[in-house]
């Protein structure tokens, strides 16, 4: 008797989990094609330097934003159609910085483009609604992957185009990418079936924006209008103000932006307390990196490299986050996410261990930035999966936008952190402060701290049963009517 012949799924089902990764490296890509550009900008716009930095605060506070209130909508109203309004209005931000070197614009565009942050999420949870268990751990940890190898391919791209073109000629590059991630979502992705209905929480979503952009607002310019400043603590105080307001709204409201009765359970809040932590872990690798191998010869430690060489310093972490992937995600089948989280956390402490023995030599500092990749791989590709496991699968877009949220605090959080330590470790070099080594040996050491305190922090989230379905709720749980978990 003749055996079937297996039929293989069309090209189009094929092509998903390429198109929602590469969708994923633009973004990244698109966050970090600006950074060569900022010590030329006040040249190429006539603004201040404080001004210019708006082009990289306005989108991390529009992203902060934006990445729950998508990720809500899109298991409202489809995930296919948000994903593709948030790569629109990416690519629409890019073409206007391509077309004005008018600073307003410019950071009006770069805001636009935060909307980019929530792709991640809202492509995970595609993930989860269409491909099958068997395939859904590697296709999770690929994309969530996709954050660092962006990052690490944008910065030399960039630095390349800057150096040899006109620096419009870059988002020029980024609108033609955009449009065509827009056309490949629409074609090669199935808009998913799952869906939360209801009425949109419009009063929470301007909730918490509020609440979001003071904290972040005051965390980002707190080193520049200093941290006892009056406009600091005030937006420290209106954002807890507002935000316990928001947190009393919520949990009164009907259909809330963010169940936070998800969130308060151990398997979920204790993987947001681990995303923060994590974040702030990974970020504080490619900020100091790239400032110590640029730093001039005559400090005793550094390499005076160039913008693209540091951009090369950075590249083999991405190719390693690139190959990992599949690899924790393994593990995760085999041991349980969280011993993933865990692990990374881990292996993310051990290459700021090497930072710390030895950064002075290229080798040793590009072996310590690649290890904390490893362990960024590890333990991001986690953190989406004990989410998917913890949520009911109406609520996985906005649950893992929350998440993202929770990584992007930590990133904003290291950014000032590592910034005020090497502020006030550093000595003069021709009239201009420099950081000393002592200060980014300080700055190594606390990211490594805060790895292990992930590390105890992932340890702590309840069991999960190994090889367990990255798509269903944990311990047999039933969604009810509303939505949350029963028996979970």
């Amino acid at each position: 008797m003749d055996q079937p012949v297996p039929i293989s799924p069309p090209l189009r089902d094929r092509l998903t989990i390429p198109v929602l990764a590469s969708g994923g490296i633009l973004m990244a890509v698109m966050q970090t094609v600006v950074v060569p550009l900022l010590p030329d900008l006040p040249r190429l716009t006539g603004a201040s330097a404080a001004t210019v930095s708006w082009m990289v605060t306005a989108t991390l506070l529009a992203g902060a934003v934006l990445t729950p209130v998508l990720g809500r909508a899109g298991d409202m109203y489809g995930k296919r159609r948000v994903l593709t309004g948030a790569l629109a209005l990416m690519t629409v931000g890019s073409v206007m910085c391509a077309l004005s070197s008018d600073i307003g614009v410019l950071i009006a565009a770069r805001a636009l483009q935060g909307a980019a942050a929530s792709v991640v999420p809202l492509s995970i949870s595609i993930l989860r609604d269409e491909l099958p268990p068997e395939r859904r751990g590697s296709a999770v940890a690929l994309m969530s992957s996709t954050v660092g190898i962006g990052a690490a391919l944008g910065l030399p791209l960039a630095a390349l185009v800057v150096q040899y073109a006109d620096w419009h000629t870059m988002f020029w590059l980024t609108s033609a990418l955009g449009a065509l991630g827009v056309a490949a979502v629409w074609w090669a992705v199935r808009e998913s079936p799952v869906r939360e209905p209801g009425r949109f929480d419009v009063l929470g979503a301007l909730g918490l924006a509020a609440g979001l952009t003071c904290l972040l607002l005051g965390v980002s310019q707190g080193g520049v209008w200093g941290w006892g400043s009056p406009r600091v603590v005030g937006l420290f105080l209106a954002s807890a103000a507002v935000l316990a307001l928001w947190w009393w709204q919520q949990l009164r409201a009907e259909r809330p932006l963010v169940d936070l009765r998800l969130v308060t359970r151990p398997r979920v809040g204790l993987s947001h307390v681990a995303a923060v932590l994590t974040g702030f872990a990974f970020y504080a690798n490619s900020l100091v990196t790239a400032q110590l191998v640029q730093a001039p010869k005559g400090t005793g430690y550094g390499l005076g490299l160039s913008i693209v060489a540091t951009g090369l310093c950075l590249l083999p972490g991405g190719v390693t986050m690139l190959l990992l992937s599949p690899v924790s995600a393994r593990i995760s089948a085999t041991r349980g996410p969280r011993i993933t989280l865990a692990l990374g956390a881990a292996v993310i402490a051990c290459g700021y261990a090497v930072r710390i023995a030895d950064s002075r030599d290229l080798w040793m500092i590009i072996l310590g930035a690649t290890v904390v990749a490893t362990g960024t791989t590890l333990a991001y590709s986690a953190l989406p999966t004990l989410i998917l496991r913890a949520v009911p699968a109406g609520q996985t877009a906005s649950a893992n936008g929350v998440n993202v949220l929770m990584r992007t605090i930590g990133q904003a959080t290291s950014s000032a952190a590592v910034a005020a330590v090497l502020v006030h470790h550093s000595s003069p070099l021709g009239g201009v402060p420099v950081p000393t080594l002592h200060g980014y040996l300080l700055a190594f050491a606390m990211a490594a701290a805060v790895a292990l305190a992930a590390c105890a922090a992932a340890l702590t989230i309840p069991g999960d049963a190994p090889g367990g379905d990255a798509g269903s709720a944990p311990g047999g749980a039933r969604e009810s009517r509303d939505g949350a978990m029963e028996g979970a």
